[in-house]
């Protein structure tokens, strides 16, 4: 068996520190979405992907990669998603076992009513610690990370220009 990778001194305060930005921004933003809005940040990036997709429609599966989320979380959070009125889901007719999530406009208003305490969450929590330089490379390192997931997740997200929509 091959000796482990130890973390060298650097890395360990890298690492440490990674995962305490990530639990107080994570914490914040939970914290925040369910003060303001009722909902998981989960739910918020799912009406956000939709309200993002062409016609506010993805099919289940696409939507379980953009969200990186199981099928069966998924279809547990949609399935709370339409109790409230916020998201509908219609069959896909050229394939049976095929469902399409669709945003209603509920879930639009929902969205418009929430993004901006969200945003200024976000603001607070992550842009305004860092300067124009260190949010290029906060990116930069972002997307290192991401790819390094073995494109599990879409890097259209993170690539394409922002089109003024709320973040997710």
């Amino acid at each position: 068996m091959a000796e482990p990778r130890w973390l060298d001194d650097q890395e360990q305060r890298a690492w440490r520190a990674f995962i305490a930005a990530q639990r107080v921004v994570n914490s914040r933003i939970e914290q925040q979405l369910q003060r303001d809005a009722g909902m998981p940040h989960t739910y918020f990036e799912i009406l956000v992907r939709l309200s993002d997709a062409k016609d506010g429609r993805l099919r289940m599966s696409e939507l379980a990669v953009a969200t990186l989320g199981s099928r069966s979380r998924l279809s547990h959070a949609v399935n709370r998603l339409e109790k409230v009125g916020w998201v509908r889901r219609e069959g896909v007719e050229s394939d049976r076992r095929g469902q399409v999530a669709i945003i209603t406009e509920e879930g639009r208003q929902k969205l418009r009513d929430t993004a901006p305490g969200h945003v200024e969450t976000v603001r607070q929590a992550v842009f305004d610690a860092l300067t124009r330089e260190q949010v290029d490379q906060l990116r930069e390192i972002c997307a290192a990370l991401a790819r390094q997931s073995g494109g599990s997740y879409d890097s259209a997200l993170w690539e394409a220009k922002p089109s003024g929509t709320p973040a997710g």
